[in-house]
């Protein structure tokens, strides 16, 4: 991607610094969380730990009342170089969906993205690395902690900036869904469905998030290069629900996917790419 003359959003906060623990020392990576029926929304890129165990990620919060967030800093001269390419992503995501608004006569309400490391507090409860990214409605804002990139890259095998600035525009396609009130409406369903059918409609969440995050990229496509739509759908591929269960030994439980199958991701990737245009990306919810 060719983001070096591109500018740099304002919208960010660096929080906590944590170390270990939590959680009872830390989950692994992709314990992830989806249960509205506590109260609050959270959404991330990987699943892995609850796949395998059968459990519904938000329960490991302990609760879905808003958390008490310890102030973030907004000095810009102690973020590291990815954190600032971050930024830039972030800024293309704002006007890109300011754009949009604005062609519905609305206006945009930009996310704020808070890095932290290792661990810290976020309006949906405890933040950990180990959780992956993640967009809390209730305080509405991105998550992450940037090692997640190396993760994507050494144990996901979906390397390069593109599938980096996909995570983002991922996440913040769950923004838009909070604006527009589509994550409302899928709470309300979930919380008179059981578990597969919960399930079966935060899997229309997250593809949909994935069809804002191709439009997002159809509508930037003078920064991309040679290969970036390539290193996307890899990465979408290799977070498909199918595909991580099996990775982890699973026969593949289509009850238990909350993010979709690879196919089904690789495939509302391609059609936010394909049109880019966010009417065409109804998954039903």
């Amino acid at each position: 991607m060719r983001l070096d003359d591109e500018r740099e959003s304002s919208n960010f906060e660096v929080g906590g610094r944590g170390g270990g623990g939590g959680f009872g020392g830390g989950l692994p990576l992709g314990l992830l969380f989806a249960n509205p029926k506590l109260g609050c929304l959270v959404f991330v890129i990987l699943i892995v730990g609850s796949l395998i165990m059968g459990v519904n990620p938000l329960s490991l919060l302990g609760g879905g009342a808003p958390q008490t967030q310890a102030p973030g800093s907004r000095d810009a001269s102690q973020l590291t170089p990815v954190q600032h390419w971050s930024l830039k992503v972030l800024a293309s995501t704002e006007d890109t969906w300011g754009k949009i608004f604005q062609e519905r006569g609305q206006t945009y309400q930009p996310s704020v993205l808070r890095f932290y490391t290792r661990s810290d507090v976020s309006g949906c409860g405890a933040a950990q690395s180990a959780m992956g990214p993640f967009y809390c409605p209730t305080d509405k804002k991105v998550y992450l902690d940037t090692t997640f990139f190396d993760e994507l890259t050494q144990r996901f095998g979906a390397p390069g900036d593109f599938a980096q600035a996909y995570v983002i525009a991922h996440e913040i396609g769950h923004h838009i869904q909070d604006l527009t009130g589509t994550l409302g409406k899928a709470q309300q369903l979930q919380q008179r469905a059981g578990s597969a059918e919960g399930n079966a409609i935060q899997v229309k969440v997250e593809l949909q998030a994935d069809c804002y995050a191709g439009v997002w990229a159809a509508r930037n496509r003078d920064i991309l290069e040679p290969g970036d739509i390539e290193e996307g759908l890899k990465a979408a591929r290799a977070i498909g629900d199918d595909t991580l269960q099996k990775e982890a030994g699973q026969t593949p439980m289509p009850d238990s996917f909350t993010h979709g199958t690879s196919a089904q991701r690789m495939e509302w990737l391609k059609r936010g790419l394909d049109s880019g245009d966010p009417a065409q990306c109804d998954t039903g919810i």
